[in-house]
Formats: C-alpha cells, structure tokens, sequence
C-alpha cells in the first residue's frame, strides 16, 4: 500500500490505502479513493472540502469550524504552507466554489509516516468561512465514543474509481460498515492497526476508499467518525479500509481548536 493523497472517492466496500502527496516507507499502505460509489451533491456533504497543491488536487478533508479543517498527516506531511489551499462549497475539484488559503498547519507530532499512526492534521484558514447550504461545518464526536460493529458510514472524495483507474470531477460517495479491531488486525498485521485506528469496508458491493481520497471524511450520520488513512490496495477482499479514529484524537483537535 502507498499513503492516500486525498480522501476516498466514497467507499462502499472499503479496502483503502493511504495515499499521501509524498511516498511512505511502508508499501502496504496504498490506496485513497471512492470506488463503487456514487455521484454526490456537495449539499448533501457540505463539510467535504477539497485540498490543492499548487492548483492541483491532492487530498480531502472536513469542516469543522467557520476557521479550521481537518485532513491526514499523511496529507500534510512535508508539504510547503504556502503551496496548499482549500476549495469548498463544490461538487466539483477544481472547479467552482471558493478557494481559501491556509494559514497555519497543525500535524500530531506523533504521525509516524511508515505507519500512519496518529494520521491527523488540522488547517487554519487564512479567512473565516461563511456558512450556508453548501459549506457547513460536521459534527465532531465525544473522546469516549466507541462505535459499535456494523454501524453504517458513508465515505466521500474525488479520488480514484477503480485500483487502476483515473479520478473522478464529481464527488462520489459509498456506504461502509465499521468491523472490529481484531478483524481488521487478522486482515493486515497486529503491528499495524493501533488504537488510535478505525476499520471500516463492504466486502459484498465492492465499495471503498482509493488514491485522492485521503484526509476526507467517513461520517456516520452528520458525526465526523473516521479520516481516510490507508489501506491496501481498493476494495479488495479482506482488505478493509483503515481511517484515523476521531474520538480517540478528539483531545488533539480541542488543544489545537478550542472546539
């Protein structure tokens, strides 16, 4: 696998890779896009945001306050401040909405690149954001939440559609569904899923997260449960998606927010 470069392109059968705008050591770590989902209107995500390298897209990442977004480390990860930039309120990457810079980056001092652990970074926006239809913050779950087997989610991003296809202009979404810790580690190696780890996918329908989907987010209902992070290879069988687990960090996000 290789780290995303940007959130799924919305999973439904999620198997993701991380895929981050530099390679990692770790070539298990691979895929960051929505395969098997489908087309989606940014009013009914309005939290997603695209991120841009010098224009171009790289990674997702959410809303979560009229100044910050959240988006993976692996996203951030020796970027330059003044290369990136955020695109909201648009169903489209690169086109439409409205483009905000960032100000200050804010990476968990504890990511480990050849892991992914502690996959999270938080974006100051250079100007505040004006809430509305199509631009509105998600929901942040409590620290102590611990979502149970089987609970339904719903992964979005402009990354690939299939392993070994292009990326999508429209949003895509798919349905997950969160698996345990011990499935996932049989999945992949106890080494590499920790606690601070959600593991999510949809094995019958084909669904996950790919390359370009990275950073973005898995909500369930309008709760922001899990940033797109890694995985091997796209919706591949037995190889769930892995997402940071936000209520574990949720203490990163308040230190470094307020919120």
């Amino acid at each position: 696998m290789t780290l995303f470069s940007l959130l799924f392109f919305l999973i439904a059968s999620f198997s993701v890779s991380s895929v981050s705008c530099n390679p990692q050591e770790n070539n298990f770590l691979v895929k960051n896009r929505i395969v098997g989902g489908d087309e989606v209107d940014i009013s009914e995500v309005p939290w997603q945001v695209a991120l841009q390298n010098n224009g171009n897209h790289f990674c997702g990442g959410s809303i979560i306050s009229e100044k910050y977004v959240v988006t993976a480390a692996h996203c951030t990860d020796e970027i330059l401040l003044e290369n990136i930039a955020t695109q909201v309120g648009s169903s489209f990457k690169q086109s439409s909405g409205q483009i905000v810079g960032v100000k200050n980056i804010y990476q968990h001092p504890n990511y480990i690149s050849s892991t992914n652990d502690f996959d999270i970074s938080i974006l100051e926006l250079e100007s505040p954001l004006e809430f509305g239809s199509e631009i509105s913050p998600v929901s942040l779950p409590s620290s102590d939440k611990v979502w149970e087997v089987g609970t339904s989610a719903f992964v979005t991003g402009w990354g690939l559609t299939s392993e070994d296809g292009s990326t999508s202009s429209q949003l895509r979404g798919a349905t997950v569904h969160i698996i345990s810790k011990s499935d996932c580690i049989v999945a992949y190696d106890q080494n590499l899923i920790t606690s601070r780890m959600l593991c999510a996918d949809n094995p019958k329908r084909g669904k996950d997260a790919c390359q370009g989907d990275s950073g973005g987010p898995m909500v369930v209902g309008d709760v922001l449960a899990g940033i797109v992070s890694w995985g091997e290879g796209c919706a591949r069988p037995d190889a769930p998606g892995v997402y940071t687990d936000v209520a574990v960090l949720r203490d990163f996000i308040k230190e470094n927010t307020g919120i």
